[in-house]
C-alpha cells in the first residue's frame, strides 16, 4: 500500500503541474512561437543563431549529459557489489525523471524572467521557448538549445546527493526526494544565481558553471541525508571497501572528460572564454590529483588510484564556479588547495562527527565547491573576462563578500528545505530501507536484480 501510495504521489507531481500550467495557457505551444520578450528583442535586431556556436553547444551537451552515467560508474564502483546496480539505477532514474520534469515545469521556473522565489511560468510546457535566440541568456543559439543545456545541469546536480545515502534508501521514497528536491531546492536556486531577475544575480554574484547552484546545494543536501538517514549496517565495525575500483577510474574519466563540456560549454559559445574554461578545468583537475597523491603519501605512506581520482574530481568541483574567470595560474592554486581542504574534511571532520556520507559527497562537492565560490572572490579578473569581475587580488575585495553570501545563503537554504522535504516522505513512506533488506543489499530487495552472477 505504501509503494502504491509513493507512485500514485509521483504521478501526482509530475502531472498536476502539467494540467494547471495546460489550463492557464491560452496562447498555441508551437515551438517556433516567440515569447513576448523575444519579439519585443527580435523588433529592434533580429537575433541569429550562429553555426559555429550551435555546433559546439550541442557537443558540449551531450558531454554533460554522459557525466551523469559517468557519475554512476564513479559511485557505483565504491559500494558493495550487492549495492551496484542501485546506484546505476537512481542515477538512469533520475536522468529520466528530471528529463521530463525540466520540460513541463522546472525549466520555466529557473529561468523564467522573474524577481520572485522562482521564475514565471510562462515557459511551461516550454511555451514560447522558440528556436530564436534569447538575448537575455544566450544571443547567438536557439532558445531551445540553452535549455537544453540547463537540462543536464538539472540532472547531474540531484544525482550528485546518491552518494551520501548509498545502500540505504528506499527507491520510492528516493524517487519523490529528487522529484521534490528538484522542484523545490534546485529550481529556485537557479533562479537566483542564473535567471533573469534573480537576487544572486542582481546582488553581482560570480558562478560559472554551477559552484554554488549545483556543488555547494547538492553537497549540503547531501550532508543532511547523511545525518538523518543514520549509518549503514556494519560501518562502525569496518570499512566498507570499493568493490570494483576500475569502475570508479572509468567513472572519472567520463567525468572529467564530460566537465569540458560542462565548464567550457558555460561560456555558451565557441569563443575565448570557452578555451580558457577548457585549460583551466584540466590544469585544476590535474593540480588537484597530483596534490591529494602527495598528501596520500604523507600520511598514509602510500599514493592510492582512488585518492587521486578522488582529488581530480574534487579539482573539478572547485574550477567550476570560477572556469571563465580566472587564469591557469590561479586554477593551479585553486586545485592544489581543494585537495587540502577536501582531504581534512573527509579524513578528520566526517569522522570526528561520526555521520556515514558513504562516498564523501559533501567532503568533495560542498567543501570543494565552497573552496571554488570563495576562490572566485580571490582570483576572477577582467583581465580573463571583461564580462566578469575582478577579485580581491586584483583590488576588488567586495566581490569576496558577495561570493561568500551566496554560499552561506544557498547552504542554509538547501539543509533547511531539504531537511523538511526528507521528514515529510520519512513520517508519510519512510525513508530507510529494513535492516533486513540493506543487509541483502538494494540491487535484490529494490529491483530484483543481480550484478554478479558468478558463485562466490
Amino acid at each position: 500500500m505504501k509503494r502504491f501510495f509513493a507512485i500514485l504521489m509521483l504521478l501526482s507531481l509530475i502531472a498536476m503541474p502539467a494540467i494547471i500550467f495546460a489550463q492557464a495557457q491560452d496562447q498555441p505551444t508551437d515551438v517556433t512561437k516567440q515569447s513576448a520578450g523575444e519579439a519585443s528583442v527580435a523588433a529592434k535586431a533580429p537575433l541569429k543563431s550562429d553555426t559555429g556556436d550551435t555546433a559546439w553547444m550541442i557537443i558540449a551537451t551531450a558531454l554533460v549529459m554522459l557525466m551523469t552515467p559517468g557519475l554512476a560508474f564513479f559511485y557505483g564502483g565504491m559500494v558493495g557489489r550487492k549495492n551496484v546496480l542501485g546506484i546505476l539505477m537512481q542515477c538512469f532514474t533520475i536522468l529520466c525523471l528530471i528529463s521530463v520534469q525540466w520540460v513541463l515545469y522546472g525549466y520555466s521556473l529557473s529561468f523564467a524572467p522573474g524577481n520572485g522565489f522562482w521564475g514565471g511560468l510562462q515557459w511551461a510546457g516550454l511555451s514560447g521557448v522558440g528556436f530564436a535566440p534569447y538575448a537575455d541568456y544566450a544571443p547567438t543559439i536557439s532558445h531551445q538549445l540553452f535549455m537544453v543545456f540547463q537540462m543536464m545541469f538539472a540532472i547531474i546536480t540531484p544525482a550528485l546527493i546518491v552518494g551520501a545515502f548509498a545502500e540505504r534508501m528506499k527507491f520510492s521514497a528516493f524517487v519523490v526526494f529528487i522529484l521534490l528536491w528538484a522542484t523545490f531546492v534546485y529550481d529556485p536556486v537557479c533562479h537566483w544565481v542564473w535567471g533573469v531577475g534573480g537576487w544572486l544575480k542582481e546582488l553581482g554574484a560570480l558562478d560559472f558553471a554551477g559552484g554554488t547552484v549545483i556543488h555547494i546545494n547538492a553537497g549540503i543536501a547531501a550532508l543532511m541525508t547523511a545525518i538523518f538517514i543514520g549509518k549503514r549496517k556494519g560501518v562502525c565495525n569496518h570499512t566498507i571497501l570499493p568493490h570494483n575500483l576500475p569502475f570508479t577510474i572509468l567513472g572519472t574519466a567520463l567525468l572529467w572528460f564530460g566537465w569540458f563540456g560542462f565548464n567550457a560549454g558555460s561560456s555558451l559559445g565557441a569563443n575565448d572564454i570557452a578555451v580558457n574554461a577548457f585549460i583551466v578545468t584540466n590544469t585544476a583537475a590535474a593540480a588537484a590529483g597530483l596534490s591529494w597523491a602527495v598528501i596520500d603519501w604523507v600520511f598514509n605512506k602510500k599514493p592510492t588510484m582512488l585518492g587521486m581520482a578522488t582529488g581530480a574530481v574534487g579539482g573539478l568541483v572547485a574550477i567550476t564556479p570560477a572556469a571563465g574567470y580566472v587564469s591557469a595560474i590561479s586554477a593551479i592554486i585553486i586545485g592544489v588547495f581543494v585537495s587540502i581542504f577536501c582531504y581534512f574534511a573527509v579524513a578528520f571532520i566526517k569522522p570526528k562527527f561520526g555521520y556515514d556520507d558513504a562516498l564523501d559527497v559533501f567532503g568533495v562537492h560542498c567543501v570543494g565547491g565552497i573552496w571554488g565560490a570563495v576562490a572566485t572572490g580571490l582570483f576572477a579578473s577582467k583581465a580573463v573576462n571583461p564580462a566578469g569581475a575582478d577579485g580581491l587580488f586584483f583590488g576588488n575585495p567586495k566581490q569576496l563578500l558577495i561570493q561568500v553570501i551566496a554560499v552561506a545563503v544557498i547552504a542554509a537554504y538547501s539543509f533547511v528545505a531539504s531537511f523538511i522535504i526528507y521528514k515529510i516522505i520519512d513520517i508519510v513512506i519512510k525513508v530507510r530501507v529494513r535492516e533486513k533488506d540493506e543487509i541483502i543489499g538494494l540491487d535484490l530487495t529494490q529491483h530484483h536484480e543481480k550484478a554478479y552472477t558468478v558463485l562466490e
